[in-house]
C-alpha cells in the first residue's frame, strides 16, 4: 500500500468524523468541511490505487521480458546452429522481398 493510499483512507476517515461532528452539533460548516476532506482522501487513494497498478504492471511486463530473454537465451545455446541457418534464411527472405525485378 503507497503513502498516498493510506493518506487518502486517513483523511476520508478524518472527513467522516468531522462531518459527524458537524451533525452531532448542528454546525454546518463542520458538516460540509468533512464532506469535502472525504472526496479529497477518496481521490488521493484513487491515485495510490492506480500508482499501485501501475507498478504492478511494470513489474510483470519486466517479468516476463526476462523469461522471453532466458528461453531465448536457452534456444540459442541448445541449438547454435539451427538459430543461424534460421538467422541467414529470415535474412535472405527480407533481401529477396526488397529486390524489384
Amino acid at each position: 500500500m503507497t503513502d498516498d493510499r493510506m493518506a487518502g483512507t486517513a483523511k476520508n476517515l478524518g472527513g467522516q468524523m468531522q462531518e459527524g461532528f458537524g451533525r452531532a452539533t448542528g454546525d454546518l460548516g463542520h458538516e460540509v468541511k468533512g464532506k469535502v476532506r472525504q472526496v479529497e482522501g477518496s481521490a488521493q487513494d484513487l491515485y495510490g490505487q492506480a500508482k499501485d497498478a501501475l507498478a504492478d504492471a511494470a513489474r510483470m511486463a519486466q517479468d516476463g521480458a526476462v523469461e522471453a530473454r532466458d528461453v531465448v537465451r536457452e534456444i540459442i545455446e541448445e541449438r547454435p546452429y539451427t538459430v543461424a541457418i534460421a538467422a541467414l534464411a529470415v535474412g535472405f527472405m527480407i533481401g529477396r522481398m526488397g529486390r524489384h525485378d
